[in-house]
């Protein structure tokens, strides 16, 4: 929308009808004749613009009513108020949003992170992560033989562990739908985790993260470390 035209168009009615009403004498139904076809002219438009702004005003317009140039110079004026706020309004009237504090994030995750993140080293803190959960997950397993990608393939897996490949299994009846849902999410995620967060923070000289950026980077390794802490170490019979 065009605010300014607005304002201009809702503006130059009000000084119209200021006109108009000044030189209307006492007890005469319709006052100079010129002005009152000019604000004729420029009520459509007036009623257009308010109903952009608000459509109860503008139904209140009509200037052919008992005092109807008065009431309509007052429904403008409300329609300029709304006009000046509306930005206001989007800004400072929403609904306060959530916070993530980054301290409360699973400590495999900030721990690393904290020292670089207070020295704006973004790519450097969730890289720190991200190793520090791959350790804490070869060390559940046991396993230090293959890369972290392979090994959160393997170890969410739903095949049953066999000799040398543990798994993790979350708690719960492992006979729902929702639990065989959880395990092949969060095979994919952990994965997906170290592919696209942990290998671009390792092997790009620098990446373009902005803060809101790295600290979501940050809250999903922690929801994986989270996930790793919680299961259970399962190995072959």
């Amino acid at each position: 929308m065009d605010r300014d035209w607005m304002r201009q168009q809702l503006e130059a009615f009000i000084d119209l009808a200021k006109r108009y009403e000044a030189e209307k004498r006492p007890g005469d139904f319709i006052g100079d004749e010129n002005l009152y076809a000019q604000l004729h002219r420029s009520e459509p438009t007036v009623k257009q613009v308010l109903r952009l702004l608000d459509p109860a005003i503008a139904e209140k317009i009509d200037i052919d009513q008992m005092a109807g140039v008065a009431m309509a110079c007052n429904e403008v004026q409300r329609g300029l108020g709304i006009l000046a706020d509306k930005d206001e309004w989007a800004t400072r009237l929403v609904p306060d949003a959530p916070t993530l504090a980054a301290d409360r994030f699973h400590p495999w995750v900030w721990e690393p992170a904290a020292p670089l993140w207070a020295a704006e080293a973004r790519q450097d803190s969730v890289l720190a992560a991200a190793r520090t959960v791959n350790r804490r997950l070869q060390q559940k397993l046991n396993r230090h033989d293959i890369g972290e990608t392979d090994l959160c393939l393997q170890t969410f897996d739903l095949k049953d562990p066999v000799a040398g490949k543990p798994r993790l299994r979350f708690p719960g009846d492992r006979n729902t739908p929702t639990w065989r849902a959880r395990q092949e999410g969060a095979k994919y995620l952990a994965a997906g985790v170290f592919l696209a967060i942990r290998n671009v923070a390792a092997h790009e000289d620098e990446v373009s993260w902005t803060e809101q950026e790295a600290l979501e980077h940050l809250a999903t390794l922690s929801v994986l470390a989270r996930w790793v802490e919680e299961c259970d170490a399962e190995s072959a019979p």
